[in-house]
C-alpha cells in the first residue's frame, strides 16, 4: 500500500489554498492542501506498524513546527506547478531529514522545498497565465502545526490519514 507523511496547515490556510485549487489543481478532490514530510513510499501491510512507530519517535523528538507562507512561487520550468512558499527553516528541514532516516521507502525524489501546492497539472500557457496572476497576491501568514500524518492512498487515487501523531520534543 502505498503511504505518506505530511503536515496539515490550519483551516484558515487550508480554505485559502482551496479557493485557487478547486480551479488549477488537478489533484484537488483527492488530497487536503499539505506540506509534504515523506513523499509516497510503498509498505507491505505487515511492515506498517513499524511505520508508525518510527514516526511516534520522530514526533517525540520535535517541538510544534513554526510556519511561515511568504509567499506564491513555482517550480516552472521543471514542473508546471504553482505553490505558497513555506519558509525553509531548520526545524522544518529536520523532521523531513528525521523522517527520510529509516528503511522504509526511498530517499527524497526532489531536494526539500516545503510547500503548499495551489496549481498543478497545467499546460506550459495555462501556467505562465495563471502564475502571472497569483504571484501579485499578497501572503503573509505565520502559524503553528502541531501535528503530523501518516496518510495512506485509496484505489481511487484519493489521500485519507491513517494516524495522527502530535509534535511533542523539545527540539
Amino acid at each position: 500500500m502505498k503511504y505518506g507523511i505530511v503536515a496539515f496547515p490550519s483551516k484558515k490556510l487550508q480554505d485559502f489554498a482551496n479557493s485557487y485549487r478547486k480551479r488549477y489543481d488537478t489533484h484537488f478532490a483527492k488530497i487536503t492542501p499539505h506540506i509534504t514530510l515523506k513523499g509516497a513510499f510503498e509498505v507491505d501491510d505487515s511492515k506498517v506498524d513499524e511505520v508508525v512507530n518510527m514516526i511516534q519517535e520522530v514526533s517525540k523528538q520535535f517541538k510544534p513546527l513554526s510556519i511561515h507562507v511568504s509567499k506564491v512561487s513555482s517550480f516552472a520550468p521543471v514542473n508546471n506547478a504553482i505553490y505558497l512558499k513555506v519558509e525553509p527553516a531548520e526545524q522544518l528541514q529536520n523532521i523531513h531529514d528525521a523522517l527520510h532516516a529509516n528503511t522504509f521507502g526511498n530517499g527524497p525524489e526532489y531536494k526539500f522545498v516545503p510547500h503548499i501546492t495551489l496549481a498543478q497539472g497545467m499546460s506550459s500557457g495555462e501556467h505562465d497565465d495563471i502564475y502571472g496572476q497569483l504571484r501579485m497576491t499578497n501572503v503573509d501568514s505565520k502559524e503553528t502545526i502541531d501535528r503530523i500524518h501518516l496518510l495512506y492512498q485509496l484505489e481511487d487515487g484519493s489521500w485519507t490519514v491513517y494516524e495522527t501523531f502530535r509534535l511533542s520534543g523539545a527540539e
